[in-house]
């Protein structure tokens, strides 16, 4: 991600203003009723906390597990459940079912209604085609401006996480929504870095709300700038700045949303009329693809970062399953019928017959019916040149039949 502007302080009557779509009044603090404006502010916002999911996409990275027919939404990575219904658990009972908006693709919406029946129906928003996650928030957020009203704050996330502690999980969604409610500006879940990562966002903090509570005494700051997916160099140097990872869950007000991509997002803000009209077929036809990172959250005049620990992780390769998986005393992380002899940090999914492994280490070995796929994890973060390579047969090959019962 390019830069941000270095934000103001809190207080001074600058930053989010009309230019950035979120507006505050001269002190700085949005104007809210005086319930909202002391301690209890958190437990006020979040009883009528709402929450945006997106759920599109095949997750070609899980291939061969993934498939159109069985996206990885649907899949069993982290336990036994599928992630979507990891992920409505996870906000329970801090967001109800009946609050959450799931945001997936047309063809996978009747397969992800049947993972989560416990969320409504008309919950289940599916786009006709991909529209990128900044049209899919726009979405989102017209939805819980016209249910809940238009100051109502949801938090936005994907499907794809891990959470090892799901109440910290929650204490920080509702740390953000006060401070997003208050403040009238977007909020970011940041996570301190345990490794130099280079497939992740990088967060660096900016000036601090309040004085002598900094980004390293667990106090919330403005966000100085982006950076996405550095080389390990720079990753390190963004640890040793004090930098988080950007955990991709945002915590947003409504309307203030809409007008933010009105103001900023011309790739979206053009189909706006057609989805204020409920019309989701033109407002399809009139939006380009693009993230709500790179549309949205890079252009706007300021966010917030509110740093947690609550054991992030983005499930987004096959090597990610060691860290949100339990592991042997080897390090190995295994699903399914698995022996591991002299074998240390492998990963190992089968789903027809058994598997050993013998003298090896850091390798992936997913196994299907008629379908045996074998890798170096290191190989496993980036499968497009492999995908490239395959023919159709194999690279969209279906999903066998579930055996019954």
């Amino acid at each position: 991600m390019s830069a941000m502007p270095e934000p103001p302080r809190p207080g001074t009557g600058e930053g989010a203003g009309a230019d950035a779509g979120f507006t505050a009044d001269a002190t700085g603090v949005g104007t809210l009723p005086e319930e909202l404006l002391d301690p209890q502010a958190g437990a006020v916002v979040a009883s009528s906390l709402w929450a945006v999911v997106f759920a599109g996409g095949i997750g070609s990275r899980f291939w061969p597990l993934s498939t159109p027919e069985r996206p990885k939404q649907l899949l069993p990575l982290v336990d036994e459940k599928p992630l979507i219904a990891d992920t409505v658990q996870r906000l329970h009972p801090l967001v109800p079912a009946e609050r959450i908006l799931v945001l997936t693709a047309q063809d996978i919406a009747p397969a992800l209604r049947t993972a989560i029946p416990e969320v409504p129906l008309a919950n289940v928003l599916a786009e006709p085609y991909p529209l990128g996650t900044a049209a899919s928030l726009a979405w989102g957020a017209q939805e819980v401006a016209r249910r809940a009203g238009p100051n109502t704050v949801f938090v936005a996330m994907h499907a794809d996480l891990a959470a090892a502690f799901p109440e910290e999980f929650r204490d920080a969604v509702r740390r953000a929504a006060a401070l997003t409610a208050r403040e009238r500006c977007p909020a970011v879940l940041g996570v301190r870095p345990t490794r130099p990562e280079t497939g992740f966002g990088y967060l660096q903090p900016g000036l601090a709300l309040e004085d002598g509570l900094g980004i390293g005494q667990g106090g919330a700051c403005d966000v100085a700038r982006f950076v996405e997916k550095p080389d390990v160099g720079a990753a390190a140097e963004l640890m040793g700045t004090g930098a988080l990872w950007n955990s991709g869950i945002y915590v947003l007000e409504a309307q203030a949303t809409l007008d933010a991509i009105e103001a900023h997002v011309p790739e979206v803000a053009a189909g706006l009329g057609a989805l204020a009209n409920d019309d989701i077929p033109h407002f399809a036809e009139r939006v380009e693809g693009i993230s709500l990172e790179r549309g949205l959250l890079e252009r706007i005049g300021r966010m917030l970062v509110v740093p947690t620990e609550f054991g992030w992780d983005d499930v987004g390769t096959w090597a990610c399953l060691r860290r949100a998986r339990d592991l042997d005393d080897d390090g190995n992380g295994a699903k399914g019928d698995v022996f591991f002899v002299d074998a240390e940090t492998n990963v190992v999914h089968t789903e027809s017959g058994t598997v050993v492994l013998y003298g090896l280490e850091k390798m992936l070995v997913v196994v299907l019916d008629g379908l045996t796929f074998v890798t170096t994890l290191e190989r496993a973060r980036d499968l497009r040149p492999l995908l490239d390579s395959l023919p159709g047969s194999l690279r969209y090959r279906p999903s066998p039949p579930r055996p019954a019962g």
